[in-house]
């Protein structure tokens, strides 16, 4: 005789292999432990083929990375999710349908298993059209996504070839949003998600119907100029684009700047397929950044061996990291109305046995592409401590160090704790570190940047902005956040003296900046007739070439201490 619960778990499957609805019930590995007939059906996967495989084997790619990124976090915040979903059957053919996914739990709140549960769509729309729709269309900026692009370019390149005797020739754009990244870590992925329906309208402007536009993913965007009759028409084509993205747009009372990078490659010369093509593209892409932002490169064989350098990059900048293998350089500041020196600035250099000395412009920002920007921040944290140490044996007790922290770094939900661990273990006062932040860390203007900004401040650490006039021109932030120091990008100093405009803008930051109770830094200061307007101006600091390079940590204590004993003129380094 069955017991009760045998016969109840009997009854149970054939109830769920009787449902007009499908059923599937995994581990919570994600591995498939059970479907019911009716799964069965309409995917044509029988019971034997599925177990034991992950529910993956069902995505038909219509939906992107951040779909299933959103849908998996909404499962495990709120135990549920439904909505609408395009799968593929075995036979390849997709159809939508309803899902509904559970979180099953145990009594330690633990998530043990998950179930799906869901309902064929097909017969409820009109499924050829829509179908077509989802699979070619980018679902947010409404252009080709990259499988579109990939049908398209493959045609274009099927009759192009077919023309044997033609001179024909196609140009591939391949576009990157500079500091993409930035805009959706400070203000958010909804703002993100907006800006870039507005760049792909503005690409969508500058090409004729002929032409094929797609987002590729993420930031990056594809566009094919087709029948183009020289190259220089790409360059003036990429220079179209540039100028297009580069216009401010205003999202939720943010004014954004921003800016591209765009690799170039031409068919036939370059490639024969689309992969091909866009491999090329993508390689000149990745050089334009490098070069700098806000610029086009064209293809060229070389280029595969920059692939070579990234990879090593990756490798020992990992490395690096792993055995702080970085150093600091310092460099003062002096107040213009006592002469003094009030601080330094640290800037981490690295020099690779492989690599040699690699410009910091290019490892922090393949390090903020990376991730690596938390660790690194973290080992230049470890090296000030020890720096101010070695500054206050010398004697220089009162002297603070500066430190640039990343946006990506600040945004972490234990920056506090981990950087007051750091000084801590090492000894060091909060008193003598100043967090310089960038306008973009700001820009958010939430709750949480105000609470860190202002913990830090009850902590004792000093806080400027950095590169101030470079952000995003809302300056609603600066009368919330307790700032200490403005620091004047070195983009405006460096014209002070020549351009009319660069030096009103510079008056009037330091007019603003002392009625805010703030004080200002001048970067980049390299001329004495820059320091006669500065002083002029009533600037505060001044911080630059013609005053001291950055140097390591003994030529600056040595620097120090023979300007606290002359205590007067200019002295350089």
């Amino acid at each position: 005789i069955e017991s009760d619960s045998v016969v109840v778990e009997n009854l149970l499957e054939k109830i769920i292999n009787n449902l007009s609805e499908g059923v599937v019930i995994t581990d919570r590995r994600g591995k498939i432990l059970f479907v019911n007939a009716f799964f069965e059906s309409l995917t044509g996967y029988r019971y034997e083929e599925v177990v034991g495989q992950n529910p993956k084997i069902l995505q038909s790619g219509a939906h992107n990375k951040d779909y299933y990124k959103n849908m998996w976090e909404c499962i495990n915040t709120y135990g549920l999710w439904q909505g609408e979903i395009w799968n593929r059957q075995k036979d390849g053919e997709v159809y939508p349908e309803w899902l509904k996914i559970l979180a099953i739990k145990n009594e330690q709140d633990e998530i043990t298993h998950y179930v799906g549960i869901f309902s064929d769509l097909s017969e409820k729309k009109g499924v050829e059209v829509e179908l077509e729709e989802k699979i070619l269309t980018d679902t947010l900026t409404n252009i080709n996504n990259r499988y579109s692009y990939s049908v398209k370019m493959n045609s274009l390149l099927e009759s192009s070839s077919s023309l044997l005797d033609s001179k024909i020739q196609h140009a591939i754009f391949f576009l990157d949003l500079n500091r993409f990244k930035q805009v959706n870590d400070t203000l958010g992925h909804t703002t993100g998600d907006l800006l870039l329906v507005e760049m792909a309208q503005r690409l969508k402007s500058l090409i004729s119907e002929k032409d094929i536009l797609a987002r590729h993913g993420g930031d990056e965007f594809i566009i094919t100029l087709t029948n183009i009759q020289h190259p220089r028409e790409a360059a003036q084509f990429a220079e179209q684009v540039i100028r297009a993205i580069e216009k401010p747009v205003v999202i939720n009372g943010h004014e954004i700047y921003m800016s591209t990078s765009i690799g170039i490659s031409l068919y036939p010369n370059d490639g024969q397929t689309t992969d091909e093509l866009i491999y090329c593209a993508d390689k000149a892409m990745y050089y334009a950044k490098q070069k700098g932002m806000n610029g086009f490169s064209f293809y060229f064989d070389e280029l595969n061996i920059d692939t070579e350098r990234v990879l090593l990059l990756d490798n020992e900048l990992r490395k690096a990291i792993e055995k702080k293998q970085f150093t600091l350089h310092y460099q003062p500041k002096l107040c213009l109305k006592t002469n003094k020196i009030i601080g330094l600035e640290a800037l981490v250099r690295w020099n690779n046995e492989k690599l040699g000395i690699v410009p910091p412009d290019e490892f922090i920002a393949y390090a903020e592409e990376s991730g690596l920007i938390i660790p690194l921040s973290e080992i230049i944290f470890e090296l000030v401590c020890k720096g101010l140490q070695k500054f206050h044996q010398a004697g220089h007790d009162n002297i603070s160090i500066a430190i640039n922290v990343s946006s990506i770094h600040f945004q972490q939900y234990n920056f506090l704790e981990s950087i007051l661990d750091i000084l801590h273990r090492n000894n060091t006062k909060a008193e003598n570190i100043e967090i310089e932040v960038t306008e973009r860390t700001l820009m958010t203007n939430d709750s949480d940047t105000i609470e860190k900004l202002t913990k830090l401040k009850e902590l004792g650490f000093k806080l400027s902005i950095d590169d101030f006039g470079t952000g995003y021109s809302s300056l609603s932030y600066l009368v919330r956040f307790p700032i200490d120091y403005l620091k004047i990008d070195r983009s405006f100093i460096q014209y002070l003296t020549t351009f009319d405009d660069r030096k009103a803008v510079v008056e009037a930051i330091i007019q603003m900046a002392h009625g805010l109770k703030m004080d200002v830094i001048a970067e980049g200061v390299e001329t004495a007739q820059q320091i006669q307007f500065l002083k002029k101006m009533d600037c505060d600091y001044i911080q630059g070439y013609y005053f001291c390079r950055p140097q390591p940590v003994d030529v600056i204590i040595d620097f120090l201490t023979k300007w606290k004993n002359e205590h007067q003129g200019w002295s350089k380094v």
